[in-house]
């Protein structure tokens, strides 16, 4: 445990430094786009995919979050199949056609090192839908090739980048003796960037007069009813 909580405290102080006019800026489209009707859609492959989900169905969280799930691209299928997936220039013909992505949604595509094809591909179709495109991924890459045949990265094609500061190989520890650095921050660092974003929109919709929709933990009393008028309000476009 020595050094790994300091090592992400730091970080996390250096996210709240360098990127927090760039999250308020996120924060008021998001508000305005699920105030005309829009959601939120939140697509990553392998261990990304894991961060889309946090905040889908949450205690405590917004309602209109819908993550992209496509199996080959998650880790209980096949994590090293997952992999091989991200990186095919052609996997994402299979998917892209069945994405229910509008005009007035916003997309959020986290790929740590924003290099690979698929997620590059998924952040292209949702600006060909005209939505409001975020990047979650670590600049830290931005020297690494592209394996897109565009030759673009990430960053190139979304509409705002929300850098994670995580560095390359995502392991913030090294000991003497250690061959390999170890200790990945890229989850805990994405996740609380998600969540200051998502309650950031809450707390605009709430100063803006609207009621936010936000779910109650199912292990509170009496929180059925509550959640399940708001799940029928957004059924018809999120599967919960």
């Amino acid at each position: 445990m020595e050094g790994y909580l300091a090592k992400v405290q730091a970080l996390l102080t250096e996210v709240e430094i360098k990127e927090t006019e760039t999250i308020q800026k996120v924060i008021e489209e998001i508000s305005n786009r699920i105030q005309r009707g829009g959601i939120v859609q939140l697509f990553g492959c392998g261990h990304s995919h894991l961060l889309a989900e946090e905040p889908y169905y949450r205690a405590g969280g917004l309602v209109p979050v819908k993550p992209i799930a496509v199996e080959p691209l998650m880790l209980h299928n096949g994590a090293v199949q997952s992999s091989v997936n991200e990186k095919d220039p052609d996997f994402s013909s299979s998917f892209l056609h069945s994405l229910d992505i509008r005009k007035e949604d916003a997309v959020i595509v986290i790929s740590t090192s924003g290099r690979n094809p698929v997620p590059i591909d998924v952040a292209l179709a949702a600006r060909n839908h005209n939505a409001f495109v975020v990047g979650l991924l670590s600049l830290a890459y931005k020297d690494q090739p592209s394996k897109h045949f565009s030759g673009k990265r990430l960053e190139d094609v979304v509409t705002v980048t929300v850098d994670n500061h995580v560095p390359v190989g995502d392991a913030i520890l090294s000991r003497e003796g250690v061959a390999q650095s170890f200790g990945p921050a890229s989850s805990v660092i994405g996740s609380a960037i998600l969540h200051t974003i998502f309650s950031g929109v809450i707390d605009t919709l709430h100063k803006e007069g609207v009621t936010p929709p936000i779910f109650l933990s199912g292990n509170i009393d009496g929180s059925s009813q509550h959640n399940e008028e708001l799940i029928q309000k957004y059924r018809h476009r999120i599967d919960f």
